[in-house]
């Protein structure tokens, strides 16, 4: 046995240090070289101090990275703080006060961090497919205080009647810098909200995967990488008409799947068969030659080949058989007895047996489904619930993941939502399992070229209004609580009263906005305590005792007006 090397000092503290930070921002620990040349583990400290500071940060050292125009300014975007809220829609709420389901319409970027102190360490799963970089544009920036419209004519992309000029063509100087710093402040946002055993799948496709598991490797850190997982896409033949190709078309797209922290285990998946298949008998011997696994079995030895198991597995298997034809067979079939024991000690035991024809088998056991690689070629991508979007996913995709990654009360996040596929396939498990999973979705306002005066954030709720009453039962929340992105709801009133004109006064005298509501104060106040956006709403004052009030308060603004006049008459502002 080999001893191991006393280590003659004592312990390292940077490296218990170096964990420590990993474990807070694991973003900031890279890669370097030691004295004697071999790879080490450090702190990117330019990153630190870009964690810790509330401007960019400048300062660049040579090190193993994905760098790229523009990141540092993506890191900040992460951490800088908004004057913004999240206001309640109620017209466009399906059981607004008792359902746990949120629909978010605005800007994703602004949605994560106003979701930060609410669902710190809450959401089990994350699936979103963001826009992928196929040389069209994208409408995210790091500044969405406009529309696409306007941004695109900010920008000089569209002329004065409005029509494209440009997109985000791969010849462009920053075709992939502008989609990874779209990318690395979502996910690192992302990243806060998952629970200690949270999962985070992308879908994308061959442009941007690359760099998608770079990204992901520098926040999540790389042992969090636990699968890239292929999914088959349809293949449009229109390569038959040609002689030669410039490539084959692609059969496929990936889902990245990364966990909350390295020690995250999988629960095992498996793809249900239409009905169990019972246990059955195979052949024990084997045509690969391997004389190591040649050993004397029902009293011969195979002159070529191998048994399939070494010879204390297959002893013990032979007894376990002898053992039940001695006490189970007579009231027990071989699958029943081999369940009901896997059932009882968790164990699951083997079988062999020499047949009437003088063949040497082995059982294989009865199988409700058989188990699944990264390989998900037997479903298809795309799905076919709503006419206007031609790269929605499939509800088959997304629920495979929800049922196998989740269970029946958990949080469920998608903050580039589409069309609404992960909640139509929050319903769908839940109706499957009973279960009370819950969702959070986020999707910006963007409008749809040829569908005049809708978005697709409307389109989003009808199909969930629609997901929501087929998938109707007894007990299920198939509801849906609408909320919408939008500056703070107080008035700046950071001014002290001896630095305001009197003209000021009547302006300072109210800190709430006048188009803003008491529910709207209600939900500014759940994201100020960090309180579940979800919680049922009780209603004290009836809605017409409440207009009443308003209808006072605003005969009472005129003499509310005066009040600071007679104040100052009397000596000043108090």
């Amino acid at each position: 046995m080999a001893v191991e090397k006393l280590k003659m000092h004592s312990p390292d503290l940077s490296e218990r240090n170096i964990d420590k930070i990993a474990e807070l921002f694991p973003a900031v620990v890279t890669e370097t070289l030691d004295v004697d040349g071999n790879p080490a583990r450090a702190i990117d400290f330019d990153a630190l101090r870009q964690e810790l500071s509330d401007h960019i940060v400048e300062g660049p050292q040579e090190r193993y990275q994905l760098d790229w125009p523009g990141k540092r300014a993506a890191a900040f975007a992460a951490n800088a703080p908004i004057a913004k809220t999240l206001r309640p829609v109620r017209e466009e709420s399906v059981d607004f006060d008792t359902t746990k389901n949120l629909f978010i319409e605005g800007d994703n970027l602004d949605a994560l961090k106003l979701l930060q102190e609410s669902y710190l360490g809450k959401v089990k799963l994350i699936y979103v497919d963001p826009p992928y970089n196929t040389g069209n544009d994208f409408v995210y920036r790091d500044d969405f205080a406009e529309s696409t419209a306007d941004y695109l004519e900010r920008s000089g992309q569209t002329t004065d009647s409005g029509e494209r000029l440009t997109a985000n063509p791969d010849s462009a100087g920053r075709y992939h810098s502008d989609w990874l710093s779209m990318m690395y402040p979502r996910l690192k946002l992302a990243r806060n909200l998952l629970a200690e055993d949270g999962l985070l799948f992308i879908s994308i496709d061959s442009h941007e995967v690359h760099n998608l598991i770079k990204i992901c490797d520098e926040i999540f850190g790389p042992g969090s990488h636990k699968n890239t997982i292929a999914v088959r896409r349809g293949i449009k033949n229109v390569q038959a008409q040609f002689e030669d190709v410039s490539a084959l078309s692609q059969g496929h797209e990936y889902v990245l799947l990364y966990a909350r922290s390295e020690a995250v285990r999988l629960p095992k998946l498996s793809l249900a068969h239409v009905e169990s298949k019972p246990g059955k008998w195979d052949t024990f011997w084997r045509g690969t030659d391997r004389p190591t696994m040649r050993y004397e079995l029902f009293g011969s030895t195979p002159a070529s080949g191998q048994w399939r198991w070494e010879e204390g597995r297959t002893k013990e298997a032979a007894q376990n058989y002898e053992t039940y034809l001695a006490e189970h067979a007579d009231r027990l079939s071989l699958d029943d007895y081999y369940l009901d024991h896997l059932a009882a000690t968790n164990v699951k035991l083997n079988f062999v047996r020499l047949n009437d024809e003088g063949v040497v088998q082995y059982y294989v056991p009865p199988s409700e489904g058989k188990l699944l690689s990264d390989n998900w070629m037997d479903l298809t991508l795309s799905g076919n619930e709503t006419d206007e979007f031609d790269t929605e996913k499939s509800v088959a995709l997304l629920s495979r993941i929800i049922g196998w990654a989740t269970r029946a009360g958990d949080l469920v996040m998608d903050f580039f939502a589409g069309s609404g596929t992960t909640g139509h396939a929050v319903f769908a498990v839940n109706a499957v399992d009973g279960g009370q999973r819950r969702f959070i979705l986020v999707q910006l306002p963007e409008r749809i070229a040829g569908l005049e005066g809708t978005s697709i954030a409307a389109i989003t709720r009808d199909r969930l209004r629609k997901a929501g009453t087929a998938h109707a039962a007894l007990g299920a929340d198939t509801g849906l609580r609408a909320l919408r992105v939008d500056s703070t709801n107080l008035l700046e009133t950071s001014d002290p009263a001896d630095a305001l004109a009197q003209g000021d006064l009547l302006d300072a005298i109210d800190t709430v906005k006048r188009d803003r509501t008491g529910e709207d104060l209600l939900f500014q106040v759940l994201l100020d305590w960090g309180l579940d956006l979800s919680l049922p709403i009780k209603r004290v004052i009836p809605r017409e005792r409440e207009r009443e009030r308003e209808r006072e308060r605003e005969r009472d603004l005129p003499r509310r007006r005066r009040r600071p006049h007679r104040v100052l008459q009397r000596g000043g502002v108090r």
